[in-house]
């Protein structure tokens, strides 16, 4: 199983990362957690434009799920002809939200590329994974992933603020990309995102191999919130996401 960190800028693009987008490969298959803002370009540069065998939206804020609207007219109007409908799980509202987003105000929709599948916590198959699914601590709602195949395990936070359902997903995980929005500052918001001090404790609680931390907002600066990960009681390495950066888990 391979992970490659397409984006990881926090709630816009970045000078040096587009939004929220990780590929996940396994057996020739190709998975999108994630497809935020201007992440379809940084995609190309690791897989063909067409080579997206299916895709897992974590909630639909715009900075993780943008880019299905140029996807949709990649695949939909390619001049290759008819391509397969790629399947989607999402939150159920997102044909709906993502058409509307698009600009189209009649049916199909987006669903002349896509096959959208909603979303409830547990666990299925898509290709080769095995994919769970829980309810994060966020203003909408939100799923946080956990990805297994032959053996190895990438848990993934999504948004949230602190939540001990993402210390049960990632529990024994070899790597938990975490988000680490804020700075570790008196008057944080409750229930929306986590300081890197917060991602290193439930990386901590969950005994995870790795942390990387990711969707870091652009008007902080990264070093800081890696310093405040390492206040978080975590004796395993720490990373900062950094888009195009490979993780081969063998």
């Amino acid at each position: 199983m391979k992970l490659t960190i397409v984006g990881c800028s926090g709630s816009f693009p970045g000078p040096e990362s587009p939004s929220s987008c990780y590929l996940l490969e396994a057996d020739g298959f190709r998975l999108l957690l994630d497809f935020g803002n201007g992440s379809l370009g940084a995609l190309q540069r690791h897989i063909g434009l067409y080579d997206v065998d299916a895709i897992c939206l974590s909630h639909l804020h715009a900075d993780h799920c943008l880019d299905m609207c140029a996807y949709h007219v990649a695949r939909t109007y390619s001049p290759h002809g008819p391509l397969p409908r790629v399947p989607v799980y999402a939150p159920g509202d997102a044909p709906r939200r993502l058409a509307a987003a698009y600009g189209m105000d009649k049916e199909p929709g987006l669903e002349t590329a896509f096959d959208f599948i909603p979303l409830a916590p547990g666990t299925f198959s898509v290709g080769p994974f095995e994919v769970t699914a829980a309810t994060m601590n966020h203003p909408v709602e939100t799923y946080g992933f956990r990805l297994s195949h032959g053996g190895h395990s990438v848990a993934y936070s999504a948004d949230t603020g602190e939540c001990p359902e993402l210390v049960k997903l990632a529990a024994g995980a070899d790597i938990l990309l975490c988000e680490a929005s804020f700075l570790d500052r008196p008057g944080i918001p409750s229930g929306l995102h986590l300081t890197g001090r917060q991602a290193a404790e439930h990386a901590a609680g969950a005994g995870v191999g790795m942390l990387v931390l990711t969707h870091l907002v652009p008007w902080y600066d990264p070093s800081e919130i890696l310093a405040d990960a390492c206040r978080g009681g975590f004796d395993g390495p720490v990373e900062l996401a950094r888009s195009g950066a490979v993780y081969d888990l063998r």
